[in-house]
């Protein structure tokens, strides 16, 4: 049975349908918002395993290029592996509904959310979530949702619900949320320097809204939602457990608060939880499952005493209290080579990022569903090697370094310099060397160093910081923001709450929620409490570089850029190209200029750059009279000599003007492929140049007599 439900979203009207498509799925829902439709289906395992401790949830977002009528680039013509653009939707859709999900229900879970049309007017990434929370609500798959989400334009003073691509090109803010009917629960988005004030109301404003899409996905599921499957039976506690507590709380107690830091106290937790299983060594011989319920025990413990420490007495594993950013050195120039360079070091979080420059020719082609090919000329790549917490395993850009890379991207973008002001491509990459909490932060903060210590003209210095929340019950009636969370915050607590911006505002806007959401005064606390910590990190990196540096790197290529008049692309380019491709040949200099007439000149070294530039200035110049030129003699004549002072520009110097004494014959003086300086007398009114050898000399002569004297 096919059935549809309608809700009104913004200025469109969404459609939820099920039962024509995907039926051999587990849930299956076509969600379309205007002329955008996207197919979500949820499929689970057969069988449940062993209990686990974890939700086995893929998402796996794509896209058709179908959707927009497109046929995929490349050689085999087809859609291959997931583009960042897929990947970061994918976890868009991740976030808010893996905690809703039962690990009781231990079965591997799979989310396929297909964007099957595109109308390239309203983006796909909110009707996937939509489609994608409807599909498992109505499935049999147990969930604690639904969830729902919407995108928050900020333009001309007003909120936008769901803006258009091009709303969102022009708007000062851009943000998604997502939540459930009891809170928010997900923030994601950029900036261009708003306040906390204008952050918090598009929160705020989406609330609602969120709340009654939330309420038509259960419209839909009392219609046609199926049993949900059974959770695993959870097992009686065994007696001994009890023992193993009151064992066990002081040994963790100690590891857990050991000085030292991060590894000195997992080490320390590490040979707490061996002294347990020691000394219940017999009832570990006897009881297989015995050793896996002891340390998930000492687990639960472990964090137990960490949130109370933090609710009791204000106090974190490494001594803080919840205010405290933790220690932060800068150091820039840390690289010979690379263009630009920073090391910057908050606690145990270390960045090592690096500006490269280069030139048009190194921009990302960015080819998707969402429009035309566009080029992307600032880019920021994040790294996360296993060593960085101190581990082996194999070097991947996974979709953790994708989403980190994006959120710093996204900080540091809004104040870049317009593409005719710095006309350089720039690629950043922030390399973690160690990680104990909020290394896409420290991302953001060595990338602005970088950027500053290579020359880039930012507008203004970009910093981070991340926020955790501990709370004591789901009504809030005890909870503690914690200004720069550690790892063991982050794993243990209830919120990741990452704000990035400029002294003036945010930038970037990131918030992960495991509870079921936060209300707005906690929003708000934890936004005046990160713009203490962005201006503490701030000072401290103005201090080490106040602005950017005057001048590039003297290793790093030369880009210069000249606008001629449209008419003159031609000449330029030259037929076939031979011209343009000359200059580069003659001065080893890459040259290109664009249909408006923007010449960019891109080299290694400045003096190739600046002879590349003087002849195309040579080209499109017009001749000035009164100036002196060096020409080239190209014809000799009984009246004189036909010379070249500008490409294809020839003027006549006449016989009488080569020597102030009588010339006989014009090859008495001069040879064809001479250079000499002439100096332009007159342009009559049919256009003709008429030049001057003695004038010239006299001219220079003159001049040099001056600057004796």
């Amino acid at each position: 049975m096919v059935k549809r439900i309608e809700i009104k979203i913004g200025k469109e009207t969404m459609t939820l349908e099920t039962g024509r498509i995907a039926k051999q799925a587990n849930g299956a829902v076509l969600a379309t918002y205007g002329g955008t439709s996207v197919i979500a289906t949820v499929c689970c395992g057969q069988a449940p395993s062993e209990p686990l401790d974890y939700v086995p949830l893929s998402v796996e977002y794509n896209e058709k290029y179908y959707a927009a009528g497109k046929i995929p680039g490349g050689f085999n013509k087809r859609e291959a592996k997931p583009k960042d653009k897929e990947i970061l939707v994918s976890r868009i859709i991740d976030r808010p509904m893996r905690p809703l999900f039962y690990e009781a229900f231990s079965r591997e879970i799979q989310l396929v959310p297909t964007t099957v049309s595109a109308d390239q007017i309203n983006p796909p990434d909110m009707v996937a979530l939509i489609a994608s929370s409807a599909a498992v609500t109505i499935s049999d798959i147990p969930f604690n949702g639904p969830v729902a989400g919407v995108r928050v334009a900020y333009l001309n003073g007003e909120y936008i619900i769901n803006p258009t691509f091009n709303e969102i090109e022009r708007s000062d803010m851009d943000i998604v949320v997502a939540g459930n009917k009891k809170g928010i629960t997900m923030v994601e988005g950029g900036a261009k320097e708003v306040s906390e004030e204008v952050m918090l109301k598009a929160i705020t404003t989406a609330e609602p809204i969120i709340k009654a899409i939330c309420e038509v996905q259960e419209e839909l599921q009392k219609e046609v939602g199926k049993e949900k499957l059974p959770l695993l039976e959870k097992k009686e506690e065994p007696s001994y457990l009890k023992d193993v507590r009151v064992y066990a709380i002081p040994l963790i107690q100690s590891a857990s608060f050991k000085e030292g830091g991060k590894q000195a106290r997992g080490l320390a937790v590490e040979k707490a939880v061996e002294d347990v299983l020691e000394h219940f060594n017999t009832i570990v011989e006897e009881n297989e499952d015995a050793k896996g319920e002891i340390k998930a025990l000492c687990s639960d413990i472990q964090t137990e005493l960490l949130r109370t420490s933090i609710l009791e007495k204000d106090l974190r594993v490494d001594g803080r209290d919840t205010k405290t950013v933790r220690p932060i050195t800068c150091e820039v120039g840390v690289l010979p080579c690379p263009h630009g360079s920073a090391l910057f070091t908050r606690g145990e979080t270390q960045s090592l990022a690096t500006t490269t420059l280069g030139s048009s020719d190194d921009e990302q082609l960015s080819d998707d569903i969402d429009g035309d090919k566009s080029y992307k000329s600032f880019m920021l790549h994040y790294n996360f090697p296993p060593y960085s917490v101190g581990e082996t395993g194999r070097l991947t850009t996974g979709r953790r370094e994708i989403g980190h890379g994006h959120l710093a991207e996204r900080a540091l973008r809004a104040v870049m310099p317009s593409k005719d002001a710095f006309p350089y491509t720039v690629r950043v990459v922030s390399d973690i060397m160690e990680s104990n909490g909020s290394s896409s932060m420290a991302t953001v903060c060595g990338g602005c160093l970088s950027l500053m210590d290579a020359g880039v003209p930012i507008r203004k210095p970009v910093a981070g910081c991340a926020m955790g929340l501990i709370t004591s019950d789901e009504n809030y009636s005890k909870y503690k923001i914690l200004t720069d969370i550690l790892g063991e915050e982050d794993h243990m607590g209830d919120m990741d709450f990452k704000v990035a911006g400029t002294e003036d505002g945010i930038t970037a806007f990131q918030m992960d929620i495991k509870i079921a959401g936060v209300s707005p005064s906690i929003m708000k606390e934890a936004l005046e409490r990160a713009h203490v910590a962005r201006m503490h990190i701030l000072k401290i990196m103005t201090d080490t570089l106040p602005a950017p540096r005057k001048e590039v790197r003297a290793n790093a290529p030369t880009i210069l850029s000249l606008k001629i008049d449209e008419k003159k692309i031609g000449a330029v380019i030259g037929q076939g190209g031979q011209t343009i491709k000359g200059i580069s040949q003659d001065t080893g200099a890459n040259v290109n200029i664009d249909d408006t007439g923007l010449v960019k000149i891109f080299a290694s070294t400045r003096t190739k750059a600046e002879k590349a530039l003087d002849m195309v200035k040579a080209i499109v110049e017009e001749p000035e009279v009164g100036k002196i030129y060096n020409g080239t003699v190209k014809r000799i004549m009984e009246i004189g000599a036909f010379i070249e002072i500008l490409p294809k520009k020839e003027g006549l110097c006449h016989i009488s003007k080569l020597d102030k004494k009588r010339v006989k014959s014009v090859s008495d003086v001069l040879k064809v492929g001479q250079i000499i300086p002439v100096k332009l007398m007159e342009i009559d009114r049919l256009g003709r140049l008429n030049l001057s050898y003695i004038d010239a000399l006299d001219t220079i002569n003159n001049a040099n007599n001056e600057n004796k004297q």
